[in-house]
């Protein structure tokens, strides 16, 4: 069995295991060896204990004989290359296109996942083309891409391969960037924050109840990790994925934007974006646009200054505008820029500085 990825000039044969073909894998790096050979993950809230043979929770982190692998280093199952307003990123880089970069494997289980395909496979179940570290980077380099962008999946359970693959693009020159749900644990983020450029997170409710019944994680932990991201050198932004009848509600949109603002600041670039009926939520129902308006008019009377909506092409509140003058700064349709007005960081027209990373 084979399948073919073709994105532009990217063209690559990934070759599906069959179940005598042993699965490679290189050792984690954060985890605790316990009595009778079994290990403790800590790279995310999860901490999976797992017994010799068994995987974790993400299903690409395996005990062998005491010690834990990933499964997954050096494996991506999707290569493409894409703008990177696509993440979506809006004050990062602007215009520019990113190369992008998966593995089979989530520790969420998200209702709505509109890649579980993938996000929700094991590694038998799906092709995957091995491509080391510097292979990517060299990739990036010959299509002239700026970006790496860890994306689709979640890239905390592939966090090996992500890591050196950020430290060796970071000698070349070359920006990487996260797309995660931010589960994951304080000590591994930390290490993280220092290698990569961007990290989008996706805060996906802001209520407990919500982070049990539709992702089966927990909200404290993105939290914390918000918190962690908005204090390093990375560049961050927040999305959520707004979905009717479950996380849309007035008072708790209300209370996520007085959150953003008390704990990581009023710059913080926050998109609300569509949620399309996917996954388990077939029969659920494309938020309303007029949702989405409301959404963005409390996130802005909380204070809020770079406020966006998402999945609707076209819409007015895709593009930046300058906070202290007005006037439009990047102009965008769908996910192309077409008009850019931030100069050397600062609104061209009264030259208020813009937070992001621009060139």
């Amino acid at each position: 069995m084979s399948r073919l990825l073709l994105s532009g000039t990217l063209l690559f044969l990934f070759l599906a295991r069959t179940k005598e073909t042993p699965l490679p894998g290189s050792e984690a790096r954060y985890y605790q060896q316990l009595a009778d050979k079994r290990v403790q993950c800590a790279l995310c809230p999860r901490r999976c204990v797992i017994a010799p043979g068994k995987r974790g929770f993400c299903r690409v982190r395996e005990n062998r004989n005491g010690k834990l692998y990933s499964l997954v280093y050096g494996q991506p199952c999707s290569i493409n290359r894409e703008p990177i307003e696509k993440a979506p990123f809006f004050h990062f880089l602007p215009g520019q296109l990113r190369l992008t970069l998966a593995t089979v494997g989530c520790n969420q289980r998200c209702k709505y996942c509109q890649n579980w395909e993938i996000s929700q496979a094991t590694p038998e179940e799906l092709p995957s083309r091995e491509l080391s570290p510097s292979e990517v980077v060299n990739l990036a380099e010959k299509l002239s891409l700026p970006i790496i962008c860890f994306t689709y999946t979640e890239p905390i359970v592939f966090f090996e391969y992500m890591v050196d693959i950020a430290r060796l693009a970071r000698a070349r020159g070359i920006k990487t960037a996260v797309v995660s749900g931010g589960y994951v644990n304080p000590e591994p983020l930390q290490e993280l924050c220092a290698v990569v450029d961007a990290i989008k997170i996706d805060l996906k409710g802001f209520t407990p109840e919500f982070y049990e019944n539709v992702c089966g994680s927990s909200l404290q932990p993105v939290l914390a990790a918000i918190k962690i991201v908005a204090r390093s050198s990375c560049h961050l932004e927040l999305v959520n994925l707004v979905v009717p009848g479950y996380n849309d509600d007035t008072t708790t949109i209300r209370r996520m934007c007085e959150w953003i603002k008390e704990n990581i600041g009023d710059t913080i670039p926050v998109h609300f974006t569509r949620f399309h009926p996917d996954y388990r939520l077939q029969n659920s129902p494309s938020t309303p646009i007029a949702t989405l308006e409301r959404a963005v008019a409390i996130a802005r009377r909380t204070g809020l200054k770079f406020v966006y909506i998402g999945n609707v092409p076209g819409h007015n509140d895709e593009n930046t505008l300058c906070p202290e003058c007005g006037k439009l700064l990047i102009a965008r349709s769908g996910f192309s820029v077409t008009q850019n007005n931030i100069v050397k960081g600062k609104c061209r027209f009264c030259q208020t500085p813009i937070p992001g990373v621009w060139n």
